[in-house]
């Protein structure tokens, strides 16, 4: 990670939302675009916390704390990329966080990047049963399930979705998946049978629009 951005994500592991949200500002107001700051820096920090939650160098409190430091982030940021223009409607996704995955920042960036783009969000939260991701994806009449898992044990529920989807006749074709998170990777993403993996929101962006293509 650049130097440049050492204390922000020094604020973000401390759970200190003032001099995050201060050091954000900083970067904005010398340049640094909000899309930059949030692939280089934010999405960084957030698997390192996670990583060290996993660990167990960090306990509940500690990840808690980072998390809603990085929403405070967030809330001030994204109003300078939804200031962006907007391009005409693409297609529509339906977004979550995978059963048993209580984590949200990651999935928001992802979300609000694609409305940016021009696609239209069905946002289902968090800890969302595969059931459930169907059948909101169904009555959206989605084109995509974007799917978003920061815990290593969340991946089952990720694959639970893909494997539905694969073995139920009237599903199979309809719905484009595409998975990302901290415990994702392309290796597992292509085992699992997603359609498309996005390591970072920017790329999800680049992915979406390709399977429109």
């Amino acid at each position: 990670m650049d130097s440049e951005y050492q204390s922000l994500s020094e604020a973000i592991h401390a759970g200190d939302k003032e001099s995050g949200i201060k050091e954000a500002l900083a970067l904005v107001n010398r340049g640094k675009k909000v899309p930059q700051i949030f692939i280089e820096c934010i999405e960084p920090t957030l698997v390192e916390v996670g990583d060290q939650f996993s660990r167990l160098d960090i306990f509940l409190p500690e990840l808690m704390n980072s998390a809603s430091t990085t929403k405070a982030i967030q809330e001030v940021l994204l109003p300078y990329l939804a200031d962006e223009p907007s391009q005409s409607r693409k297609g529509r996704i339906v977004i979550c966080t995978v059963s048993g995955d209580l984590h949200d920042i990651g999935k928001n960036i992802v979300k609000t990047m694609l409305e940016v783009n021009g696609f239209e969000l069905r946002d289902l939260g968090v800890d969302v049963p595969a059931a459930s991701v169907i059948k909101a994806a169904v009555e959206f009449n989605a084109d995509i399930i974007a799917l978003s898992a920061l815990m290593l044990p969340s991946l089952p529920s990720m694959k639970d979705v893909i494997d539905i989807l694969r073995e139920n006749e009237k599903y199979k074709g309809r719905f484009k998946v595409i998975v990302g998170g901290g415990p994702v990777s392309q290796d597992w993403a292509d085992k699992a049978g997603a359609n498309a993996y996005g390591d970072n929101a920017i790329e999800a962006v680049k992915v979406a629009h390709a399977l429109f293509t």
